[in-house]
């Protein structure tokens, strides 16, 4: 497996946020893991980067995460954090040539291959008319994609992501997440991705694990795991799902009150989903 988390437990302030939570993802492929706010979504990501104490075992490659030293877990595994620390006044270029760090000897200096790869990246992410700018000039969506270019360039095969579209809009989410697709297909990068947007878990995630209050309580492909009873079970939301070439959609539903009545039952019709083709999946 390129990545392995076996009963990983945390532990914070002496609160328990995250309990015995197993998943194994292997070359090529990607993990969803979504979940309620506050479920413990970040905190597995954390753990796996090393970032918060755990119990258990997170393994990349056969590498144990506890045995490993910080610089050889970056060869191994590149990290998309949901909130960076960014230097204001450093410029795109510079902070995504920050990823080939891992690559260098101690004191060692850029050379003409992280320079390619840092500007491929940059072009791939429509970045390289900003590559001289600043950070503190950037708009909230064009530091996050700078964010996804740093964790490329280190080349690592596992990609961790949380919550990468954070702060994009629509078409920029799209190019984030079609690019590690990408890559995953071109390369055989392994990518385990947090999201809170559940449609576009289905639509890239191989497979999908739902942490629910600290604890792993599903797993399994997005058409088992995205349905109606599971979503209004774990996520307390009124939604339609619907099958979009062959994968799932989450469509929110407006909770409907007649006047002078509780919440209207049954199924939520979409009329706008028929009209553009899209056909609703039948969940039990």
């Amino acid at each position: 497996m390129s990545l392995e988390v076996k009963d990983c437990s945390v532990a914070l302030a002496g609160t328990v946020v995250l309990s015995e939570v197993s998943a194994t993802v292997g070359p090529g492929q990607w993990l969803g893991v979504i979940g309620p706010n506050g479920a413990g979504k970040s905190t597995l990501v954390r753990a796996i980067l090393g970032l918060v104490p755990f119990t258990g075992a997170v393994r990349a490659l056969g590498v144990d995460l506890a045995r490993g030293t910080r610089r050889q877990w970056a060869r191994l595994v590149s990290y998309v954090p949901q909130r960076p620390v960014l230097p204001a006044s450093m410029s795109v270029t510079d902070y995504v040539l920050l990823g080939r760090s891992a690559h260098h000897p101690y004191l060692g200096a850029e050379t003409a291959r992280d320079r390619r790869a840092t500007a491929t990246v940059l072009d791939r992410l429509d970045l390289a008319a900003l590559a001289g700018r600043q950070l503190g000039h950037l708009s909230g969506g064009e530091l996050q994609r700078a964010v996804l270019a740093r964790a490329l360039v280190q080349e690592a095969p596992v990609l961790v992501m949380d919550e990468p579209t954070t702060s994009l809009d629509l078409g920029h989410s799209q190019m984030v997440l079609d690019l590690a697709d990408e890559l995953r297909r071109e390369q055989g990068l392994t990518v385990l991705c947090a999201l809170h947007d559940l449609t576009l878990a289905g639509q890239y995630s191989d497979h999908l694990l739902v942490i629910c209050e600290g604890r792993s309580v599903l797993a399994g492909p997005p058409a088992q795991v995205l349905t109606r009873p599971n979503l209004e079970r774990f996520f307390e939301a009124t939604v339609s799902v619907v099958d979009h070439q062959g994968r799932p959609a989450v469509l929110p539903a407006r909770r409907r009150r007649p006047a002078g009545g509780p919440a209207a039952s049954g199924r939520p019709a979409h009329p706008e989903a028929e009209a553009a083709g899209i056909t609703p999946t039948r969940t039990s």
